[in-house]
């Protein structure tokens, strides 16, 4: 196996090391400009392990390094590579992409890959020959940073989670209700009353200054905070997101050497500020430490560009096709089709995005494994696993038997179903009843574990909509007279994983989500049922019939700010008048795939020869 195969994160490591209290004993005198305009740096704050703030007169001095990716400065404590190069871990991965993005369209185009030395930035040759054009684009960066409103989603400038939860007047799901999102199992530890250092954006000096804050309501990854001082006054009252780089615990701007700063609204009401802090702080609980390490640990991904894998083909879905990882943000993978080939500009043709974790995504080798169909390629396939056993009793699904199943091809949708074919490890072929393609190339594989596959009977226990077969009609259809028609049985109730889970989430709780049908989107959403696991999410702005259900584990699901973290495009709620035009280029574009699919089979099946996936060769339907 290559290092192409090979699941390893090819990043750098994201480490920040804690000062030790002999670094943070060390201190110097705060400069004559800030002795004499009163402001300095509040040097007596320090954390305990269980996150409670102390008093001890300290500063620390630090350095400043330059991020060799955007040209910003900082401090070697405030910059997350172990090499101290990159000033955050979008830069370090920016940085990577850069030098690795050639070699794997070159890989895609059949070219030999470009060396990679040739990518490769060295940061005293970038001092020497560019300096000028670094300060020109830092320069560029601070009027960036300055004019754009802190706290304001940094991945589409329109829309703001905050001010629209407040004029929904909704909840959004917290980060515990997502399993795979960065920091869930630790945001237990994050709750309101905590008190954080932010930058201060009501305040008239040319630099960056911080000031203490605390949170007074918590909605995904995103917080309302509110400067000390303004007690109960609300009007000054800011959203920003805590996985970002300008929140931190209670001591940071001591370590690092920070200015804290009081708002000018405030800075005359109070005359000792030490001993108003003092009073406000000693005690107080704030961030975890390592809140940000840990943020950037949960945020690596074991895929890396160029690992192979196969991955349902989006035009045919009963099939799989080979794929290259091309893009990783977040977890979420841009997958290139191996045979799909570029543009006259170099644009890729066909594409896939998902999450490392989602059921439609397996190793090289997984559709021979199982008997699953794959478009051929004219490649041996390579072998990674050894075949696992799925224990379901003395029985298991067999070929017939009748369920209800999420409809693959309209998410919104729970319809009659069969069991076409039973694959090995458990998987299954589900078809839709009286739709079916006679080809079975509209057939479905999911898992026997899959929550999308539900017992008979499921949708009128749980007062759900069924889709049923044409010609039936819901006044007089019964599953019990189904079966005796079709001459079928019901797939035993206890194959299926229906176990319901103490989730967390409610109607009404707003969220990230990506839009299966076109999953490269991540929109906003919110939930609009809970059934059992199942939950129907509504793309705001979109009509009912957009619908889609997923499994409350489904790993296309974030909470509210995991785009901003990761620099994922969030899409905001449209209009009315563009859902029309949105329909149709979707339509368009499904089209299009679905002809150059079939195009693609027919011309398979001239040059076919027999292979592991005779049973499964398409029959001639162009």
């Amino acid at each position: 196996m290559n290092d192409g195969e090979e699941r390893i994160f090819d990043g750098e490591a994201h480490d920040q090391q804690n000062s030790s209290d002999d670094d943070v004993n060390n201190s110097a005198t705060l400069s004559s400009w800030a002795e004499r305009e009163g402001i300095g740096k509040f040097r007596h704050t320090y954390i305990n392990e269980h996150g409670q703030v102390y008093v001890n007169p300290t500063q620390f001095y630090v350095s400043a390094v330059t991020c060799e990716m955007c040209g910003t400065r900082g401090t070697k404590k405030t910059f997350f590579s172990r090499s101290k190069r990159f000033c955050s871990v979008t830069c370090s991965r920016s940085y990577s992409s850069i030098s690795k993005k050639s070699s794997i369209l070159a890989r895609v185009q059949g070219r030999p890959p470009t060396k990679k030395s040739s990518h490769k930035l060295s940061l005293k040759s970038h001092t020497e020959a560019s300096q000028s054009k670094t300060n020109e684009q830092h320069q560029e960066n601070l009027k960036h940073q300055e004019s754009r409103a802190f706290g304001q989603d940094a991945t589409l400038g329109g829309f703001d989670w905050g001010s629209y939860l407040e004029k929904s007047g909704l909840l959004a799901a917290p980060v515990s209700c997502f399993r795979h999102a960065p920091l869930c199992a630790q945001w237990d530890d994050i709750y309101v009353g905590l008190k954080v250092e932010v930058l201060n954006t009501h305040t008239a000096l040319p630099s960056k200054v911080y000031w203490i804050a605390t949170v007074v309501q918590l909605a995904g990854y995103k917080a309302l905070l509110r400067y000390e001082g303004y007690d109960d006054d609300d009007s000054h009252d800011l959203w920003c997101n805590l996985g970002t780089a300008d929140v931190h615990p209670i001591g940071w701007c001591a370590v690092n050497s920070k200015l804290l700063v009081p708002p000018q609204e405030v800075h005359q009401h109070i005359k000792d500020w030490k001993s108003y802090l003092m009073e406000r702080l000693v005690g107080a609980h704030t961030l975890p430490v390592d809140f940000h390490v840990k943020m950037a640990d949960s945020l690596r991904c074991p895929f890396r560009q160029g690992v192979r894998v196969e991955v349902v083909d989006r035009s045919l879905v009963s099939r799989t096709r080979l794929a290259v990882v091309d893009t990783v943000v977040g977890g979420r993978l841009r997958l290139l089709y191996e045979d799909g080939g570029l543009g006259p500009s170099g644009e890729v043709l066909s594409d896939f995005w998902c999450h490392m974790q989602s059921p439609l995504l397996h190793p090289v080798g997984w559709s021979e494994r199982v008997g699953h169909s794959i478009k051929e390629t004219g490649e041996k396939k390579l072998w990674l696993f050894p075949l696992r056993t799925v224990y379901m009793g003395d029985t298991f699904f067999e070929e017939g038997m009748k369920l209800e199943a999420i409809d693959p091809l309209n998410l919104g949708n729970i319809c009659v179903a069969s069991v076409r074919k039973v694959l090995l490890d458990g998987y299954i072929m589900v078809g839709s009843d009286g739709v079916e393609i006679s080809d079975g190339s509209d057939w479905f594989c999911y898992h026997a574990s899959s929550h999308a596959i539900l017992p008979v009977g499921y949708c009128e226990n749980n007062n759900i909509p069924l889709t049923l077969p044409p010609g039936y009609d819901h006044a007089t259809f019964t599953w019990t007279k189904y079966l005796e028609e079709t001459g079928t049985v019901a797939a035993p109730r206890r194959l299926f994983n229906t176990d319901d889970v103490g989730h967390g989430f409610t109607s009404g709780m707003k969220l990230e989500a990506v839009d299966l049908m076109e999953p490269r989107l991540v929109c906003v959403a919110t939930v609009r049922r809970c059934v059992g696991r199942l939950l129907l999410l509504h793309f705001d702005g979109w009509e009912p019939e957009f619908d889609q259900w997923v499994d409350c584990q489904s790993p296309e699901i974030y909470p509210v700010g995991w785009c901003e973290i990761t620099g994922y495009q969030l899409q905001p709620p449209i209009g009315p008048g563009k859902i029309i035009f949105m329909v149709f280029i979707y339509a368009v574009q499904n089209l299009i795939e679905m002809e150059t699919a079939l195009l693609s089979s027919a011309q398979t099946k001239e040059n076919d020869n027999s292979g592991p996936f005779t049973t499964f060769k398409q029959e001639d339907s162009v």
